[in-house]
């Protein structure tokens, strides 16, 4: 009779793999699984009689920046309630490495949206190689695994800070030398967010020469595409391209249509992931199952006033000229950038969720607080950015079911919850909190668009594959024990756009490496959590 750390007795266990659900047991030992028969005799420290309820390999969260909070309780409890036990990091061009003595503080300032309310990392000066990174991230107490992604925007950042213009030869030699140390170092591929600085002034041939890295050394490239509105077809080619050159791995990130203009338009962008993989490439997608977005209020100007940071912003709308030029620009739909002003249908459909130097204006959308003030729409968008210097969260209603709907049911399409987060009560999107949850409740409870076990899938096993995590993702002899116990007629999301801190509800008890790491919609204290490198 074998001696187990924990058994999960009498069971129905969803593997992952997407096959029909079974009645069984789990016996854990040294983190790893083994299965066995219902009404096992063997015996264990600890056994859950897990009878009615469902036993799921832990989700695994494709698209994350929570490294930018990574030790912090508020930021692990935000994974762990919905189910994540591991989360791939350093997305839309943010890691937290590497910084340069030079170029440090320009960097800490653009990663402001994602950064916890205390700041960055005191350590993040040391932070001048992924080597350097890893070991001080391997020493945090986390309960959650991290599988990281250097960002292209730190690399570039790094050598050049946030100068709108191509590399020099040398420069580019320079970031490609920082990109190798970091794949040797471990790190699973390269991010780029093409909508954000400095990452907005990278152009296809930069991005290629990374990618080719990226390619030599079996990893991810993982894109927030130069454009999620009207211009989706051209920015998903240009992503498809750079595979296509390079033979590296693609993932579209967070892949939505925003904007009434180009609804419906999620046909086409599938049908190009699909023709991508049927000539040989490798292409997939992720989504968080939501209409809205979040990103900075900023993002409601064009582009081009961006060459100066979010300081430069500001100072376009003190001046006079520069901001009535700016307002006719947001209000043209014709105008040739991703206006998220458009895209929201006006200030009705922005939602300010960060404010902290003006806070009467958070919690609310730009309209209903011109509304409270008697100021005009546009004027109270400029005073809330004045007054934050420019740094606003805001929550954009973009997006609709038919995209939503068809983007999840697209066979590589895995789920993701992009969750920025700054403190404990932060007013942020419901999808840093629920994503996971929400996915089960919209698309398999309510419109029953899966099963549970292709759900899980989409949750799991799938989204280890493509990050090359070949022992996760499924329960199976020998993998590691990352597992969900839940009861699936409670499983809910609870987080809302008015409240998106609130706790998800129906887990009975989630195990990281053997460990319970969450019960009774706590914490435990236990930290098992790895940093997971390639190498």
């Amino acid at each position: 009779m074998e001696m187990y750390d924990l058994i999960i007795k009498d069971t129905t266990i969803i593997d992952g793999s997407g096959d029909p659900g079974f009645k069984g047991s789990v016996g854990i030992k040294d983190g790893k699984i083994t299965l066995l028969p219902v009404g096992t005799e063997d015996r264990a420290e600890k056994i859950i009689d897990a009878k009615g309820f469902i036993t799921c390999p832990g989700f695994i969260d494709s698209h994350s920046h929570g490294d930018m909070i990574l030790g912090t309780h508020f930021g692990s409890l935000a994974k762990i309630n919905q189910g994540i036990t591991t989360q791939v990091t350093g997305m839309c061009s943010y890691s937290l490495f590497p910084v340069s003595e030079r170029y440090c503080q320009t960097w800490v300032d653009n990663c402001y949206l994602t950064l916890p309310e205390t700041g960055a990392p005191k350590e993040m000066g040391t932070f001048t190689s992924a080597y350097n990174y890893f070991n001080y991230a391997q020493k945090l107490a986390i309960p959650e695994n991290v599988r990281p992604l250097v960002g292209s925007g730190a690399l570039r950042c790094a050598v050049m800070g946030d100068e709108s213009r191509e590399p020099t030869n040398a420069e580019l030699t320079e970031m490609k030398a920082l990109l190798k140390e970091a794949m040797e170092a471990g790190a699973a591929g390269m991010s780029t967010g093409l909508i954000y600085l400095p990452s907005t002034y990278e152009l296809s041939p930069e991005i290629t020469e990374l990618a080719k890295i990226v390619a030599s050394y079996g990893g991810v490239y993982t894109t927030h595409i130069r454009n999620e509105s009207t211009k989706s077809i051209e920015a998903i080619k240009e992503a498809i391209d750079v595979a296509r050159e390079t033979g590296v791995r693609l993932i579209i990130s967070h892949h939505k249509l925003q904007g009434k203009a180009c609804w419906g338009m999620s046909k086409e962008t599938i049908e190009l992931m699909e023709a991508a993989n049927e000539e040989g490439l490798d292409v997939s997608c992720d989504q968080y199952p939501y209409t809205a977005c979040m990103s900075l209020l900023a993002d409601c100007c064009p582009s081009k006033y961006y060459s100066e940071g979010l300081s430069g912003i500001v100072n376009y709308l003190e001046n006079p000229i520069t901001r009535e030029k700016i307002h006719q620009e947001m209000m043209d739909e014709n105008a040739d950038y991703e206006n998220y002003y458009i895209n929201s249908g006006g200030w009705s459909g922005i939602y300010i969720v960060s404010s902290y130097k003006l806070p009467e204006a958070a919690n609310k959308t730009i309209q209903e607080y011109a509304d409270e003030t008697g100021m005009d729409p546009f004027d109270a968008y400029c005073k809330i950015m004045i007054a934050n210097d420019g740094a606003v969260g805001a929550i954009y209603y973009t997006m609709c079911d038919e995209d939503l709907t068809r983007i999840i049911k697209y066979k590589n399409t895995a789920v993701c919850t992009d969750g920025l987060l700054k403190s404990e009560h932060d007013m942020t999107h419901p999808r840093a909190y629920a994503s996971f949850p929400h996915a089960i409740r919209v698309f398999v409870k309510e419109k029953h668009l899966f099963s549970l076990e292709e759900m899980i899938r989409k949750m799991t096993s799938f989204t280890a594959d493509r990050y090359y995590m070949k022992t996760k993702g499924v329960i199976k002899n020998g993998y590691d024990a990352d597992i969900l116990i839940f009861d699936y007629d409670k499983l809910t999301d609870k987080a809302s756009y008015s409240k998106p801190t609130l706790l998800c509800e129906g887990f009975k008890d989630i195990i990281v490496g053997g460990k319970i790491v969450y019960e009774n919609q706590h914490l435990t204290g236990e930290n098992p959590g790895k940093i997971l490198l390639m190498r």
